[in-house]
């Protein structure tokens, strides 16, 4: 049950703060000890707790956009700026289905170890780094457009690496491109909803395919925990990104991939 817990909390806070769910997932893993059919069923009912969070969480907005689509193809008016969203959000997701598709047994097999995940760590906050320096260089000059959207879906594509930051790559991505922060990190958000639920849905697969006891029971618990508290992280991080800067998580990740170092390479 606490292994539930843990799991379920680890997801919920870091899905959508920009330090990484799948890195951490993998050593909170390790160190828990969790293998085999029950680690692939918490990864994928997790996903699927904080996709449902996601989504309950910008309900409204999501409405708007459905709303939007189906006046379109009714030939009624619409708000252009809902359907650029829209189209966005398509687009955006492309690049790491793409690249998920062709990547994953590679990335699965070599690449979900402490050690890659640590580096990994180390480099995307270089890379917030950069985000931050040029934004305090230049700030939001633009808004969000189909090329920017399809630009900020290859950024998400970095994600697919065990230690970057799905969020955090997007929203420094965006940034990047011209978008304020928080405009980044709503469009990242949104964003998350199609990639996590596709993840829940192959992780769902496999473990069909792998077989063997799961505890369901147990698991649940830890959906629950994770969607509630990626609730509550969503509404702390859309108003901590209008006051602040990603600065903490930079050395959040640096000094996180510094202890999984040591600890992996001299104990």
């Amino acid at each position: 049950m606490m292994s539930a817990i843990i799991l379920g909390l680890v997801q919920g806070v870091t899905e959508f703060l920009p330090v990484s769910s799948t890195g951490h997932l993998v050593l909170v893993h390790e160190w828990l000890e969790v293998e085999g059919a029950n680690a692939l069923a918490y990864d994928a009912v997790l996903h699927f707790a904080t996709t449902a969070a996601v989504t309950v969480y910008f309900w409204s907005d999501l409405w708007v956009l459905i709303q939007a689509v189906f006046r379109k193809l009714g030939r009624l008016p619409v708000n252009e700026r809902d359907m650029t969203l829209f189209y966005a959000l398509v687009i955006g997701t492309i690049p790491a289905v793409g690249l998920g598709v062709i990547l994953e047994g590679v990335i699965s097999e070599y690449l979900r170890t402490p050690l890659f995940v640590a580096g990994l760590l180390f480099l995307a906050s270089i890379f917030f780094l950069y985000a931050e320096w040029r934004y305090y260089l230049q700030p939001a000059h633009g808004e969000l457009t189909l090329k920017r959207g399809l630009l900020v879906g290859m950024f998400q594509a970095l994600a697919l690496l065990p230690g970057m930051s799905r969020s955090g790559s997007t929203i420094a991505g965006g940034m990047l491109l011209g978008m304020s922060r928080y405009e980044a990190t709503r469009f990242s958000f949104l964003l998350a909803i199609p990639i996590t639920l596709g993840v829940g849905i192959k992780m769902s697969l496999d473990l069909l395919k792998m077989g063997g006891a799961v505890e369901w029971s147990v698991i649940y618990v830890g959906a629950g925990v994770a969607f509630l508290t990626a609730l509550f992280v969503i509404h702390f991080f859309l108003k901590f990104i209008r006051k602040y800067t990603l600065w903490p998580f930079v050395w959040y990740g640096i000094i996180l991939s510094a202890m999984v170092m040591y600890v992996t390479l001299f104990t």
